[in-house]
């Protein structure tokens, strides 16, 4: 086994799932990689010590400039804000190191077509991170259509609905202050690639956006609280696309169902273990939808418990990231989701926010 050292830029919610998930990993999976969490850097140098002494790094680094170009650092997560992905993901590139971006990829279309530009320049392995679509539930739910249990897909429907801004007395935040935060760069990149996994790329759509609540403690909110989207895919099949953060009662509202000719899917990640499946088969009087508890027999479930329905949770999809980059960083082969994948959902919102603008049907090969 050989170690690897890791760097992380940014050490809150998402930099400290990342430290776990790469403490945790060689024991989950028995990677032939083994991380050593090496660097971690914050918002200021204070910030980059209490994450260090947190989180278990050996060192804190001053800046992101010190921690990419650190010689102990030998891949780079990125747990930033999306402004500051672009920059730091084309330095560690251009020095050969691997790089691990969290979703959106950069904060428009022309960061993230820079940002695979520079991968496919470098050669370098790299990943953005959708975590959602690897739960076990999921995984197996893109293996039944793919092998046509539901027949032919004539339809799918998803949301990411949550209500933490769903108080209109909240103040603003930075959430509230740049495009690149409201939820179509929030949450919709996360459903958009669900779509795509499950039904393949998205043809044309047609998008409404909106702002619920124009102000928040006196100041302006600059960007959208929810979005929809009618959706047509590559292949003919037909979609409607809802997101939004104020969404009262949904904490974690990223659910879809799929049509088929022979049968149906439901996922709620709410209820993440488990799998809704109807078949049209059999005695009318004896149909409906049954639920699938995820267990060994399912995808990446049985690394983590030997036990049907024990369940996996939020960062154990990180933990399965994980695997997925050490082992594109070990075998020096692409492992999706790639930059590409992140540039490939901007480009979708990109072309709902020239939908709703214009007000009408948008082409995604025009972005």
């Amino acid at each position: 086994m050989a170690e690897i050292g890791i760097g992380i830029v940014g050490g809150g919610y998402m930099g400290k799932a990342h430290a776990v998930a790469m403490s945790a990993v060689g024991a989950v999976f028995d990677t032939g990689l083994r991380p050593r969490l090496e660097l971690v850097c914050g918002s200021t140098p204070a910030s980059s010590e209490r994450h260090r002494a947190a989180l278990g790094f050996a060192r804190a680094a001053p800046d992101w400039q010190a921690l990419v170009t650190d010689p102990r650092v030998e891949a780079v997560i990125i747990a930033a804000p999306q402004a500051h992905h672009r920059e730091i993901a084309l330095a560690a590139l251009d020095l050969g190191k691997p790089v691990f971006c969290e979703k959106p990829l950069g904060e428009s279309l022309q960061d993230s077509a820079a940002m695979v530009a520079a991968a496919a320049r470098t050669g370098v392995a790299n990943m953005v991170g959708f975590n959602y679509i690897r739960t076990p539930a999921s995984r197996y739910a893109r293996q039944l259509v793919a092998e046509g249990v539901i027949g032919d897909v004539t339809w799918f429907r998803g949301e990411h609905t949550e209500d933490f801004l769903a108080d209109p007395a909240l103040p603003g935040t930075w959430r509230t202050r740049s495009e690149a935060a409201g939820t179509l760069g929030d949450l919709a990149p996360h459903m958009i690639n669900a779509a795509r996994a499950l039904i393949g790329p998205i043809a044309a759509v047609m998008s409404d956006v909106q702002t619920v609540h124009a102000t928040r403690g006196g100041e302006a909110v600059l960007n959208d609280d929810q979005a929809q989207m009618m959706v047509r895919f590559d292949n003919g099949v037909a979609g409607h696309l809802f997101f939004s953060r104020t969404y009262h009662g949904r904490k974690m509202g990223y659910a879809y169902e799929i049509v088929g000719t022979r049968g149906a899917i439901r996922f709620d990640q709410e209820d993440q273990n488990a799998l809704h499946l109807y078949l049209a088969e059999g005695p009318e009087a004896q149909r409906g939808f049954r639920k699938i508890l995820t267990g060994p027999a399912h995808p990446d479930y049985l690394p983590f418990s030997q036990g049907p329905g024990h369940g996996t949770g939020y960062n154990d999809q990180i933990i399965i990231e994980a695997r997925d980059f050490l082992q594109a960083i070990e075998t020096g082969q692409p492992v999706w989701p790639t930059f590409a994948e992140g540039h490939e959902v901007n480009r979708v919102i990109a072309a709902a926010r020239a939908s709703h603008a214009g007000q009408g049907w948008r082409n995604i090969s025009d972005f």
